[in-house]
C-alpha cells in the first residue's frame, strides 16, 4: 500500500518508466562510474579467459581471488582513471532526461 501523494512507477512490459533517479546529476555520474566499472571488469574477464594454457598453480580459490581482485581494479580504474565510456553514458542520459535536450556541467 502506498501513501497518498507517493509516485508509483508504472511498468510497461516489465520495464519501469520511473525516471526520477535521472533528475539528479550526482545519480547520473554515479551510474556512469558504475557502468564503466562493470564494462572494465568484463573486459578484464575477457582478457583473462584468452589464455593459451593452464597455469601450474591454477585452482578455484586462485580464480576466485583473481576475480575479486579484477573487480576491485575495475572499480578503482573507473573512479580514478576512467576510459570515458561512463562519462559518455552520463552525458547521454542527462541529455535524454533534460526537457530541452541540453546538458549542464
Amino acid at each position: 500500500m502506498t501513501a497518498i501523494g507517493t509516485p508509483v512507477a508504472s511498468t510497461a512490459g516489465g520495464v519501469s518508466n520511473d525516471t526520477s533517479r535521472t533528475a539528479s546529476r550526482g545519480n547520473l555520474e554515479k551510474a556512469g562510474e558504475r557502468f564503466e566499472a562493470i564494462f572494465v571488469n568484463m573486459m578484464l574477464k575477457s582478457m583473462r579467459s584468452a589464455r593459451l594454457a593452464d597455469g601450474l598453480f591454477d585452482n578455484k580459490a586462485g580464480e576466485q581471488f583473481r576475480d575479486m581482485q579484477d573487480q576491485q581494479l575495475a572499480e578503482s580504474m573507473a573512479a580514478h582513471t576512467p576510459i570515458g565510456i561512463g562519462k559518455a553514458m552520463t552525458e547521454f542520459l542527462a541529455k535524454a532526461a533534460s526537457p530541452t535536450g541540453e546538458t549542464t556541467t
